[in-house]
């Protein structure tokens, strides 16, 4: 995406963080910007309606960095702008996204303030309070040349999962972990999840939806989840933590996601999120969790199985010894969850 490409708010707030709470003339910005005074003018008020705290004075306009708000608008993010759409308050993400799938959107990445049906899981409910990070990402893979099969649509989950539990580790500065098969625990205490939906065309992947909650600066949902700003005992940048998780999902893919890669399972990519769960070796059980019930890490539901988690296998399985005459057990996402019992 070239920079004429990227709008003129986003170059605008560029400018204006250069000169770190420093005026600067709109004749200057008209200049820089390639745009009339009155279109400065224009994009600046454009910005203080969307709750920048930009002030106009005789030596021009300052963006006290003070003041600074954490917003997710797509003008934010670069170059990538063009992809991200932002909603101040919406259902779901992934609601939206699915919309411009079935439109024949080729990606996208979509942001929002709020949820007021934010989705987990199997029917659960994903609690989107003000201050946390909710996401959803649409691809399609076999337009960048990746054939992938519904069967390894998984795959892609486990990418996602990499990246941002990756990213969370580096942010606070303490390393989280991954709990089988989609949430990311710090001090056994859940701080994000992630949700997968998939179209597929026959037997190959059409497109899929990657939704993904962090808890940043919201107050935590319920007595087993934390945050990041209480992790790291300050308010942490939503932008910040956006930015380091696409990068890791890129990162990520050009490491393990080759069309090779995607045929039946992947051993290296499975090895990866092995190494950065703390459950292998643990007791644990596979469960039917209620549906329509708010997303917690509680264990409520039918149990299926118990046993010792092993691991997932290259198709992104559960492994769960059994120590009886059934053996080792495996278990697809699906509709099953997991939980560790306290020892």
């Amino acid at each position: 995406m070239s920079e004429k490409t990227v709008s003129s708010k986003a170059r605008l707030l560029a400018q204006l963080r250069e000169k770190n709470g420093a005026p600067l003339s709109g004749g200057i910005l008209a200049k820089e910007l390639g745009i009339s005074r009155v279109a400065v003018w224009k994009t600046v008020q454009a910005l203080v309606e969307a709750g920048y705290s930009i002030e106009t004075g005789e030596t021009g306009y300052l963006l006290d960095p003070k003041n600074e708000k954490d917003f997710l608008y797509p003008w934010e993010f670069g170059e990538k702008e063009a992809f991200f759409s932002h909603f101040l308050n919406t259902g779901s993400t992934m609601d939206r996204a699915r919309e411009s799938a079935l439109r024949g959107a080729e990606g996208g990445i979509f942001t929002a303030e709020k949820q007021t049906s934010g989705r987990g899981r199997n029917g659960r409910t994903w609690v989107s309070r003000q201050g946390g990070l909710f996401f959803s990402i649409l691809d399609r893979p076999h337009r960048k040349g990746l054939c992938v099969s519904i069967a390894d649509y998984i795959l892609i989950s486990l990418v996602m999962q990499i990246a941002v539990v990756k990213c969370i580790s580096k942010i606070c500065g303490k390393q989280a972990f991954l709990r089988w098969p989609n949430d990311i625990y710090i001090n056994n205490r859940k701080i994000s999840g992630v949700t997968t939906e998939i179209m597929g065309e026959g037997d190959i992947l059409k497109w899929v939806i990657s939704g993904i909650g962090v808890n940043v600066n919201n107050k935590a949902p319920f007595s087993k989840a934390v945050t990041l700003s209480e992790i790291s005992g300050r308010q942490i940048s939503r932008r910040e933590v956006m930015c380091n998780i696409l990068d890791e999902i890129e990162i990520t893919k050009n490491t393990f996601s080759t069309a090779a890669a995607y045929s039946q399972g992947n051993r290296a990519l499975a090895q990866e999120w092995n190494s950065l769960t703390d459950c292998i070796g643990a007791k644990a059980v596979i469960f039917e969790p209620e549906k329509n019930t708010e997303a917690s890490v509680d264990m409520t539901g039918k149990i299926l199985a118990r046993g010792v988690f092993s691991g997932i296998d290259p198709s992104g399985r559960c492994i769960l010894k059994t120590g009886t005459e059934k053996g080792d057990l495996y278990f697809n996402h699906g509709s099953v969850s997991f939980a560790v019992l306290n020892t």
